[in-house]
């Protein structure tokens, strides 16, 4: 191994290229099967992590129609293939059995959720929002137009993306809504 440097002479290396008596011990047949979630994928996208404002880049693996594997993009110039623990976790966000994919309404008092058509939910948001903004509108506040409403905040989140947020914020704003935060730089 002379002229080789200093990383052939790691152990874990010559177990592996077999350049020691142990490199069986490093070594399965399970080991050997095993196969990159990556390799069967069918198309490959690059998208953008939604948690946050850095924007790294993710390399979306898909087979036949389901997300495989979510990776970071080494192409990318703000990530170079790097992912923090949120977006590395990003497949969950499209993939966890879990995930709602109805929308859950538990009425005042009601001990169950009742699932509701997105088309009523919507109507049922629309109607409370233009109910408090009316009931809460304040055109001055100590002899000053203040033209807000302090019955509507919002607390965004880390699983929103840059987009949603920046809308969000003009929605909110165009209701006079004051309070409004993200915790998404937590």
């Amino acid at each position: 191994m002379p002229g080789r440097g200093w990383l052939a002479r790691w152990p874990v290396i010559r177990q592996l290229t077999g350049e020691d008596g142990r490199s069986d011990a490093a070594r399965s047949a399970r080991t050997d099967a095993l196969r990159p979630r990556t390799e069967e994928a069918g198309t490959v996208a690059r998208s953008i992590c939604p948690y946050c404002a850095v924007g790294c880049g993710q390399l979306v693996y898909v087979k036949d129609g389901e997300v495989t594997q979510i990776e970071g993009d080494p192409d990318s110039p703000i990530s170079r293939g790097r992912l923090c623990p949120k977006g590395s976790a990003s497949k969950q966000l499209v993939t966890h059995p879990g995930r709602q994919t109805q929308v859950l309404y538990r009425r005042p008092y009601g001990t169950g959720w009742e699932r509701l058509d997105l088309d009523t939910a919507m109507e049922m948001i629309a109607d409370r929002v233009a109910r408090t903004r009316r009931e809460t509108w304040e055109e001055t506040h100590e002899g000053r137009v203040v033209r807000r409403t302090l019955g509507i905040a919002s607390l965004g989140g880390a699983t929103l993306d840059d987009e949603e947020n920046y809308l969000m914020k003009k929605l909110y704003t165009a209701l006079g809504a004051i309070q409004v935060e993200n915790q998404a730089r937590i």
